[in-house]
């Protein structure tokens, strides 16, 4: 288990994390999501011991990442996959974070082959495309067998082949009973993925819930009805005292707040034949617009909208000058030493 309390970062005058605290519980995959800027690749950086909080703590397993003896056996970590040493081989990268950590080099082997990498295991991964360094970071996180898995964008650069692995390859940890804790900006994945979701804004805790209560409370649920009988239905409804807005555009009713079984029964009753009696859910995507839409501090404009040149600045990182490094590798540096 990861606990973080009060976990706050300042950067000069800019605070980039704000009093955080919450739990990322073993078994099951627990997604972090936030906007740009939010401050997920800080904490999770301080989760690492990669930077000091201002105040708060970090405790894993009761202890500082630091503190833990040959940290790779407990916590494998993929922050940003090109901070492995180009001149190296893919092996021999990997070779350094196990002999650095008490891990047999056999475990080197077996980590390259499961990631689909053993082909070019002895080629330098200054030549590898994004999706094989990818790879090769994945393989340094499962290095050890840890207990705790944290990804930064995990999928990047990954092939539709690769995303499927790497969702199945989290899930079916999960499903072992290791704490997986994974930031993603791809919303359609992590609606694939996560079973409960920690989302953050302006570095403040917005969201500690299940991905099924996270939809819920965030979007609109409402059922979709269409009829070729459509006034003889809006009738129906209004005498049950049920609303129905009509959409003209598709030609449909719009009913909230009563379940599609109710609907169908109530049709079925009056002989009015349905062509369409669908329940509608918003995505992730559009539960975290909703919820997030107050901690952004740039948006984008559509060409010639108001706004659109000239208004906001780049968006700043999350980090200043010098980017967030690669977890597993500097993080073992800091627990050899």
């Amino acid at each position: 288990m990861i606990e973080l309390e009060g976990l706050t970062k300042r950067f000069g005058a800019k605070t980039a994390v704000n009093n955080l605290s919450f739990q990322v519980r073993p078994g099951v995959v627990t997604g972090f999501l936030g906007p740009n800027g939010a401050g997920k690749s800080t904490t999770m950086r301080m989760m690492l011991d990669l930077d000091n909080p201002t105040s708060g703590q970090v405790r894993i397993y009761g202890k500082r990442y630091r503190e833990l003896q040959e940290p790779l056996k407990h916590v494998g970590a993929l922050l940003d996959a090109k901070a492995m040493h180009g001149g190296r081989s893919a092996y021999n990268n990997l070779l350094c974070l196990a002999q650095s950590n008490g891990i047999p080099e056999r475990r080197v082997g077996e980590v390259l082959d499961l990631v689909g990498l053993t082909p070019v295991a002895r080629k330098k991964s200054k030549g590898f495309s994004l999706g094989m360094g990818q790879r090769l970071g994945i393989a340094s996180a499962l290095l050890g067998d840890p207990q705790i898995l944290m990804f930064d964008e995990p999928v990047n650069g990954l092939d539709p082949e690769g995303i499927l692995w790497i969702r199945n390859l989290m899930k079916g940890l999960a499903a072992e009973g290791r704490t997986i804790f994974v930031s993603s900006h791809l919303m359609s994945e992590m609606a694939l993925t996560a079973d409960h979701l920690i989302v953050i804004g302006q570095g403040r805790l917005l969201a500690d819930t299940s991905m099924a209560d996270f939809i819920h409370q965030n979007s609109r649920s409402y059922v979709r009805m269409r009829s070729p009988q459509q006034e003889r239905l809006k009738d129906v409804l209004h005498e049950a005292g049920i609303d129905a807005v009509g959409v003209p555009a598709t030609g449909t009713l719009e009913i909230d707040g009563v379940g599609a079984e109710q609907l169908g029964e109530l049709a079925a009753r009056h002989r009015i034949v349905l062509h369409e009696l669908s329940p509608q859910r918003a995505s992730l995507e559009e539960a975290f617009m909703r919820m997030t839409a107050d901690s952004v501090e740039y948006h984008s404009h559509a060409p010639g909208a108001p706004g659109a040149a000239g208004d906001n600045p780049a968006r700043p990182a999350d980090v200043p000058a010098g980017g967030a490094g690669f977890g597993s590798a500097d993080a073992a540096r800091k627990g050899g030493r």
